[in-house]
């Protein structure tokens, strides 16, 4: 029977507050067999996402998915290539996107969330967690199905969004802005990330929520207040923004990342605001739309080409850097989508 060596990364201990490099996460070397069961792929995995989710991930309490368990690999999507297969469906040297893990390799049944990439030339295989992914759909479905931009868009229309900057953020902002043709006002936390937002992206304001004067430059870029709030931060941004929600605004509780390390976080203070602008707030998962997932790639695909959404990636080299790579997506050390690089795409992989 043949064996590889596997590095994994396990939740070794619940944080509680901040994560704690030296406690919460634990590296395992492994050996993994090569021989495969019925209908089972082997994959090597190219690139891991980094997400804030996986901070509600490692509490153990009720959410839409269950918890990381303690000694299990973490959680994560990610994109691999086969590299042995008794699949017919995938061939070696395939590339798919899958919740493989925190881990150099994996043995994968087929389902729900492997899926086959139908790569086109000029894309590295990571945008496929980025723009192309999870965070490029979570990005659309928001503002389509929570948002209601169909019905709101236009130059009439304002949409502020909060850590826009980031992954989810950036792709939320330009279809706002160049497909809806919204005006659009970015919240970021550095004056070169707001540079970002308006000299690459195309945003019309972008807002530095660590300002003193911040909520003062929100009030002052919002004269017609605000129609659609794009929301993956919570917190005092949350607040400031629904002071300044218009008339049947709609709030898309999409992320709330300001509270994720916080021992015991607290709610909106502002939020009788829904009631006296009839406004709607609403949190939502990108898993609730699944059916629906080949419609908006094509789509996004499609603005990729005409040049209406552009990405950037904040990529960390190897699986060991993994936890320190989730610390610096906390605190904003990223632009765009936080990705860990695993390994090379091999045209010639097998066993």
């Amino acid at each position: 029977m043949g064996a590889i060596q596997n590095t994994q990364i396990v939740l070794a201990e619940r944080p509680v507050g901040d994560i704690d490099l030296k406690k919460t996460f634990r590296t395992d070397k492994t050996s993994l067999s090569t021989e495969l069961g019925p209908n089972e792929i082997l994959v090597k995995v190219l690139f891991i996402s980094l997400d804030p989710a996986m901070r509600g991930w490692m509490r153990d309490v009720r959410s839409y998915i269950r918890p990381v368990r303690i000694n299990e690999v973490m959680r994560s999507a990610d994109v691999a290539q086969v590299i042995k297969s008794n699949n017919s469906d995938y061939k070696v040297g395939e590339l798919v996107r899958a919740t493989a893990g925190w881990q150099e390799y994996a043995v994968l049944q087929p389902s729900d969330d492997l899926v086959k990439i139908k790569a086109f030339p000029g894309v590295s295989p990571s945008t496929y967690l980025g723009v192309l992914g999870l965070t490029g759909l979570t990005a659309y479905f928001g503002l389509y199905e929570v948002g209601e931009i169909v019905k709101k868009g236009g130059p009439n229309c304002t949409v502020v969004v909060s850590g826009a900057a980031g992954a989810t953020g950036s792709v939320a902002a330009q279809i706002a802005k160049h497909v809806f043709g919204c005006r659009v006002i970015g919240i970021a936390g550095s004056q070169d990330k707001c540079d970002y937002l308006v000299n690459e992206l195309g945003l019309d304001v972008g807002l530095n929520y660590k300002s003193k004067t911040f909520f003062k430059e929100l009030s002052a870029a919002t004269p017609k207040l605000i129609d659609i709030f794009f929301d993956n931060t919570g917190g005092d941004i949350l607040d400031g923004c629904l002071r300044r929600i218009a008339f049947q605004g709609r709030i898309i509780v999409c992320g709330a990342i300001s509270t994720y390390n916080s021992v015991e976080p607290k709610g909106p203070a502002y939020y009788s605001a829904l009631i006296t602008q009839r406004a709607r707030m609403e949190g939502f998962i990108v898993f609730d739309y699944a059916k629906q997932y080949a419609k908006a790639t094509e789509d996004m695909s499609n603005w990729i080409k005409e040049g209406k959404l552009k990405s950037r990636e904040t990529v960390v080299q190897g699986i060991e850097n993994a936890p320190v790579a989730l610390v610096k997506l906390f605190n904003g050390d990223n632009t765009g989508k936080m990705l860990v690089k695993v390994a090379d795409e091999d045209s010639k992989s097998r066993l």
